[in-house]
């Protein structure tokens, strides 16, 4: 992570003074699929990991029963053989004044009963030790998969709050080409050019800029929130000249606007922020229309959680 943020804030610092070729874009790039790719991978490892465990779970209470019942069975058979046992010595009682022959044969089957009591003893004493730590180990497997359950929802509660945050912090400007989602565990913050920018320019206008500081007095009171900035734009080719060349260069130098407006708050980890261009090639909208050209251009704040906990505690498990 700290290998992305360093290259990230090189590249911050070479797009303020000059052109940014497009081999830095596509590294950029590269490097923020990967890391999407990463938390969808670990999203996915969650899912295989916690339906892995509820098969283990499922297959440890089926072997915890049949113990239990093979223990239950062997507790019968105790019995009986405790009964026999007691009636043998009856037997034995009765007949030990009138023969010495049936004393004999009756002591030979209260050896061998007891040989064979003290032998089940010992097997329903081994199968309850084995039955106890079957038990402990099954408490220990749903108490985990119960603390990942409950730090998973604590991740999804404060995605909750910080997306109702930035609703309420931003409520002036809806209606002015500002919209908040959450999907796919993330709350993304979309602003679409109108409110932040001239045509053509990277510079934020004073109302796109009390937008960005008000989403910045939120994000300053979430510092375990990774925000990623992405600069859209139709598939217009730009047209201007100086120090841009293409779609690339300008959404990713309004990208880099953004993020220097909200470094401004210095309650914000600037190790959090990530600018990236995207150029015309992630649209939300047809660009067949003047509205849908609108709606592609666009700033994208991209607010995701850290999961480093949840991963340390998936690779715990498998373990």
């Amino acid at each position: 992570m700290s290998k992305i943020l360093f290259f990230t804030v090189i590249f911050l610092s070479l797009s303020v003074s000059s052109c940014v070729s497009s081999k830095v874009h596509k590294d950029l790039q590269s490097r923020y699929d990967n890391l999407q790719s990463k938390n969808l991978k670990l999203s996915q490892d969650f899912k295989q990991t916690k339906t892995s465990g509820e098969k283990e779970l499922a297959s440890l209470q089926a072997e915890y029963d049949g113990l239990k019942a093979e223990r239950d069975q062997l507790q019968q058979d105790f019995e009986r053989t405790s009964g026999r046992y007691e009636s043998l010595k009856d037997s034995y009682d009765a007949l030990e004044a009138n023969s010495s022959s049936v004393l004999a044969e009756n002591s030979r089957q209260n050896r061998e009963l007891l040989a064979e009591l003290d032998q089940k003893e010992k097997t329903l004493a081994a199968e309850q030790a084995r039955l106890e730590k079957l038990q402990k180990d099954l408490t220990a497997r749903i108490n985990r998969i119960n603390e990942l359950e409950s730090l998973i929802a604590a991740k999804d509660a404060k995605m909750n709050a910080l997306k109702t945050a930035v609703s309420n912090a931003l409520t002036n400007f809806e209606g002015k080409g500002l919209t908040v989602e959450q999907r796919d565990g993330k709350v993304y913050v979309s602003m679409e050019n109108k409110l932040l920018f001239s045509s053509g320019s990277w510079a934020v206008n004073s109302e796109g800029r009390k937008a960005v500081q008000q989403l910045g007095s939120v994000l300053a009171q979430n510092p375990d929130i990774a925000v990623l900035i992405e600069g859209h734009t139709d598939n217009v080719p730009y047209g201007g000249s100086g120090q841009l060349n293409d779609n690339w260069d300008l959404s990713t130098k309004r990208a880099t606007s953004i993020v220097q407006i909200l470094q401004e708050n210095k309650g914000i980890d600037p190790q959090n922020l990530t600018a990236a261009g995207r150029g015309e090639f992630a649209p939300v909208a047809q660009n067949s229309t003047a509205e849908g050209k609108a709606k592609n251009r666009r700033i994208e704040v991209i607010l995701t959680p850290k999961l480093d906990e949840i991963s340390q505690m998936l690779n715990e498990m498998e373990e």
